[in-house]
């Protein structure tokens, strides 16, 4: 999935340290599948009928706010995929679990680290005005929030914008060298393993 710019409404978690078992548990492993994770999303959290996601006023928000260090914990990627397939297309918090940023990239989802003083703005913001609107821009590394004449920079490195921009998961950024890899087995000696990419014949 191409992620150029997300423009829509955001829900607020707000709490620090969440892990990947609370945004997916570890019973959802169990699925070969890579969809189908949305059901499972904060699934313990959205029991209680408090919880932000139950509220209608934020349903179909893409973007969502949340505290310092999100997505620690186990470095299962079917956090990732439960979150893109709820509709979430960008996270604000004021840090990210170093696996998690980059299964989030992975999976189309725009990372946007911003400090502790701007989240926490932006967060009550969204829980005064559920209807506000924010603007992520990948190309320029920029949130903006029209409502509140707040527009800020967020760190994004030039490889991860390019996965983002062009919607390359890992195995189509090595796909990208598959021409070396071909002349480096190429040479390789007849008794060692070998990599034989075929592509598939099916749709």
């Amino acid at each position: 999935m191409r992620t150029r710019e997300v423009r829509g409404r955001a829900v607020v978690v707000d709490r620090a340290d969440i892990d990947t078992d609370q945004i997916i548990p570890a019973r959802w492993l169990r699925r070969i599948e890579r969809t189908g994770y949305a059901a499972g999303l904060f699934e313990a959290w959205r029991r209680d009928p408090a919880f932000p996601l139950n509220d209608p006023r934020y349903a179909g928000a893409s973007v969502l706010i949340a505290g310092r260090n999100f997505g620690c914990g186990s470095s299962r990627e079917h956090a990732a995929w439960a979150l893109a397939e709820y509709g979430f297309r960008a996270i604000v918090a004021p840090s990210f679990a170093d696996i998690f940023r980059a299964n989030a990239i992975g999976s189309g989802i725009v990372p946007v680290q911003l400090s502790e003083s701007a989240a926490s703005h932006l967060a009550r913001a969204v829980e005064s005005d559920p209807g506000l609107e924010l603007r992520v821009n990948v190309a320029q590394r920029t949130i903006d929030v029209p409502a509140l004449s707040m527009r800020a920079l967020f760190p994004l490195d030039a490889h991860s914008q390019r996965r983002l921009t062009e919607g390359l998961d890992d195995v189509a950024t090595t796909l990208e060298y598959e021409d070396a890899i071909a002349a480096f087995e190429s040479h390789r000696a007849e008794w060692l393993p070998r990599v034989t990419y075929r592509p598939s014949s099916t749709p």
